[in-house]
C-alpha cells in the first residue's frame, strides 16, 4: 500500500480508531491483570473493589451497559447519515462517517467492554474469593470516563444533526483547506479606518457599554456594520472608527485613533448560529419558516402555518406602538460614542409577510388571516406606521388575484377571520342571539 492510500485510509476509515481502542484496551487489562497475579491480589484492598459478589454485579451491569452505548452510538450515526442523505445532500455522507467524535465513542465503549469482560473472568469465588484490585479500578476509571463521552457525545449528535451544524462541517473543513494551502490572510477591506473580523459567524452579542466606554476612552466614535444577527465573513468590516470632536485625523482622513482591534473585537461575540439573547428578528425568522414550510410541497398545511401567523400578529402587535431602538448609544456625557443599525418597523412587516404572502396568495385560510391581522395591526399602530400595513394589503390583494379568477372566490380570500370565517372551522354560524343571526 502506497503512502498516499495509507494517509487516506487513517483519515477516511471509520474503524480504524475504534479498532485501536480496542487493542488499547486488551493492553491494559492484560497488563492490570498480570500486576494483579503478581500481588496476589492484594495489591488494593476489597474495602475500595467491593466483594467478589460485589464485583461481578458491578461488572455485569456495566458490560451491559456498554453494548447499549455503543449501539446507541452507531444508531445516531445512521440517523444521520439517513438524514444528510434524504434532506441535504448524499455527498456529505463521508464527512459524517469520519466524525472522531463518533468513532472516540464507539472506540471507548468497545474497549471499556473489553475490559470489563476479561476482569470479570478473573474474579474467583463469592464472598471470600479474590477480586484483581488494580483492574477494578481501571473499570471503574473507564465507567466514570464513558459516562462524560456518552453527555459529550449526546451534545455534539445534537449539535450535528442541526442544519447548521452539518453546513459549518463543511464549510470549517473546506477553509482549512483554504487556510493550510494558502496561509491564513483575510483579503481585510476595512479600510484604514475600519476593524475587520477575524474569523467568520453570526453576530450574537454585542457588549454595548463596554463599546462605549472604550470609544470615549479613544475619543472617537464606533459603528457596528452588521446587524445583531447577521453573518460577517473572515476580513469583512466589523466596526468603523470615526473621529471625535478631539481626534487628530491622518493624512488620509482617517482617525488617528489610540484603538486596538483586539480591545473592541473582544467585545462583539460571533457564533456559528444565530440566538434569540438579543435578536428578536431571528425569532421572525423561524416562524415564517415553519409557516413557509408547512404550505409548501408535500406538506401543504396550511392550518400549521396559520398558527405561526397568530404568533406573528401577537409579536407585531407588542411593538407596533413601541419605540424601537434608534442604534445610538451614549457615553456619560451624552456624547454618541456607538451607531449600529437596527430593524425597522417596515423591516419586521416585510419579514413577517413578505414570504407567507408570495408562498400562501392560493391558500384562502393564509390569506384570510393575513387579512385580519393587518386590519387589527393598522387599528393599534401609529399614523407613521401605517403605510407598511397598507403596502401589505395592496400586495397581498393583486396576489390573491393573480392566484384566483372567479371574483367570489377572490372575495372570499380577501374576507379577514374576523368576518366570520375562521382558521379552525371552515365557517363559524353567529349565535343565535347576535343581530346577525336575527336578521
Amino acid at each position: 500500500m502506497s503512502a498516499l492510500r495509507f494517509q487516506r485510509f487513517v483519515r477516511t476509515s471509520l474503524w480504524l480508531l475504534p479498532l485501536g481502542c480496542l487493542a488499547v484496551g486488551a493492553l491494559l487489562a492484560i497488563g492490570t491483570l498480570a500486576v494483579d497475579r503478581a500481588t496476589d491480589y492484594r495489591l488494593v484492598s476489597q474495602s475500595l473493589t467491593g466483594t467478589p459478589s460485589d464485583a461481578q454485579t458491578i461488572l455485569s451491569s456495566f458490560a451491559t451497559a456498554l453494548v447499549s452505548l455503543t449501539t446507541l452510538v452507531l444508531t445516531v450515526t445512521l440517523v444521520a447519515v439517513q438524514l444528510a442523505m434524504g434532506q441535504f445532500s448524499p455527498r456529505i455522507v463521508g464527512a459524517l462517517l469520519t466524525d472522531r467524535w463518533s468513532q472516540l465513542a464507539i472506540g471507548l465503549f468497545g474497549g471499556s467492554f473489553l475490559v470489563t469482560v476479561l476482569t470479570l473472568r478473573e474474579i474467583r469465588g463469592s464472598d471470600t474469593g479474590s477480586v484483581p484490585g488494580l483492574s477494578m479500578l481501571l473499570s471503574y476509571v473507564l465507567m466514570l470516563a464513558s459516562i462524560v463521552v456518552l453527555v459529550l457525545f449526546v451534545h455534539h449528535a445534537g449539535q450535528g444533526l442541526r442544519v447548521a451544524g452539518l453546513i459549518d462541517l463543511v464549510g470549517d473543513r473546506s477553509r482549512e483547506l483554504i487556510v493550510r494551502e494558502h496561509g491564513d490572510l483575510p483579503v481585510a477591506t476595512g479600510g484604514p479606518d475600519g476593524i475587520v473580523a477575524a474569523a467568520p459567524g453570526n453576530v450574537i452579542r454585542v457588549d454595548r457599554p463596554a463599546l462605549v466606554a472604550a470609544a470615549r476612552q479613544a475619543d472617537c466614535v464606533l459603528e457596528l456594520v452588521p446587524v445583531v444577527g447577521d453573518f460577517v465573513v473572515g476580513g469583512a468590516p466589523l466596526l468603523r472608527v470615526h473621529p471625535g470632536a478631539r481626534t487628530p485625523v491622518n493624512g488620509d482622513g482617517s482617525p488617528a485613533h489610540r484603538l486596538r482591534a483586539g480591545d473592541v473585537t473582544r467585545h462583539i461575540l460571533l457564533g456559528a448560529e444565530r440566538v434569540h439573547t438579543e435578536d428578536l428578528a431571528y425569532g421572525f425568522r423561524k416562524l415564517v419558516d415553519i409557516a413557509v414550510r408547512s404550505i409548501a410541497q408535500p406538506f401543504n398545511d396550511p392550518t400549521t402555518t396559520v398558527q405561526a401567523l397568530h404568533r406573528l400578529h401577537d409579536l407585531l402587535r407588542l411593538i407596533a406602538a413601541r419605540p424601537l431602538p434608534c442604534g445610538e448609544h451614549r457615553d456619560e456625557d451624552g456624547v454618541v460614542r456607538l451607531i449600529e443599525r437596527t430593524v425597522s418597523w417596515d423591516g419586521y412587516v416585510r419579514l413577517a409577510f413578505d414570504e407567507i404572502r408570495l408562498a400562501g396568495a392560493s391558500e384562502p385560510q393564509v390569506t384570510r388571516k393575513i387579512c385580519a391581522a393587518l386590519a387589527d395591526l393598522k387599528s393599534v399602530a401609529p399614523p407613521d406606521r401605517q403605510e407598511p400595513l397598507d403596502r401589505q394589503l395592496r400586495l397581498l390583494s393583486a396576489a390573491v388575484r393573480r392566484a384566483h379568477d372567479d371574483d367570489e372566490d377572490i372575495l372570499a380570500a380577501l374576507t379577514p377571520d374576523t368576518e366570520g370565517i375562521g382558521s379552525g372551522a371552515d365557517v363559524t354560524a353567529p349565535p343565535p342571539s347576535s343581530p346577525v343571526a336575527r336578521s
